[in-house]
C-alpha cells in the first residue's frame, strides 16, 4: 500500500525514523512559527530525537492499526505530513489532520493528497466516515475541507486550545456513500 502516489508530483510514504528524522525535524524548524499558530505542538519539538521520537511512536500507532501518519513527498521532497490521527474502528471513522512547509502552499499539494486519504480510508480501511476538524479561523485549512467535498457539520464551541487559548472548531465530515462515485 505504501508508498501510495497520488500522481506523478505526490506521493504519501510511512516514515522511517532515522532516515526522514533530521529532515522533518529541520522543515519543523524553519516553519515553527507558521505552524505553531494552528499546531502548538510544533514549539515542543526541540531536537531530532524529539522528531525520531515522535516518528517512532507514529510507527508503532501504525502496527497497532489506532492512527496512520505519512510523509507528503512532493516533486521527491519531504514538505509535510498527513495522517489519520486517531482510527475508530467501532465507529468505521477517522479524523484527517494535517500540515505541510510555508513555502509548498499554492500548489494544490493538500488538495490532492486529502482527496488520497478519503481513498486510503474507504477503500483500504473500509471507514464510513472521515472527518476534519478546523479553528473556525484557519482559512486555509477550512478551504481544503471545503475543496475536497466535506460537509460543515457544525461548529464545535471552544473546542481547540490554541497557543492564545480556545476557539471554536469547524467540524467537517465525508461520508463514504457520498464519494464512492468519485472512488
Amino acid at each position: 500500500m505504501f508508498p501510495y502516489k497520488i500522481d506523478n508530483e505526490i506521493s504519501l510514504i510511512l516514515p522511517n525514523p532515522k532516515k526522514h528524522g533530521a529532515m522533518m525535524f529541520n522543515l519543523i524548524k524553519e516553519n515553527r512559527s507558521y505552524l505553531a499558530r494552528w499546531l502548538p505542538w510544533a514549539n515542543a519539538i526541540e531536537s531530532v530525537d524529539d522528531e525520531i521520537a515522535f516518528l517512532d511512536d507514529n510507527l508503532k500507532q501504525y502496527l497497532a492499526k489506532n492512527s496512520l501518519n505519512l510523509l507528503i513527498q512532493y516533486r521527491k521532497t519531504i514538505v509535510g505530513t498527513i495522517s489519520f490521527n486517531t482510527i475508530k474502528h467501532n465507529n468505521c471513522s477517522a479524523d484527517i489532520g494535517y500540515w505541510m512547509g510555508k513555502a509548498y502552499s499554492g500548489n494544490n499539494i493538500m488538495h490532492r493528497c486529502v482527496l488520497g486519504m478519503l481513498s486510503i480510508g474507504f477503500k483500504q480501511y473500509e471507514l464510513n466516515k472521515i472527518i476534519i476538524n478546523a479553528a473556525v479561523d484557519n482559512r486555509a485549512s477550512n478551504q481544503v475541507a471545503k475543496r475536497c467535498g466535506f460537509h460543515l457539520d457544525g461548529v464545535l464551541r471552544e473546542n481547540e486550545k490554541l497557543l492564545d487559548g480556545f476557539h471554536d472548531e469547524n467540524s467537517w465530515s465525508m461520508l463514504k456513500k457520498n464519494i464512492e462515485i468519485l472512488l
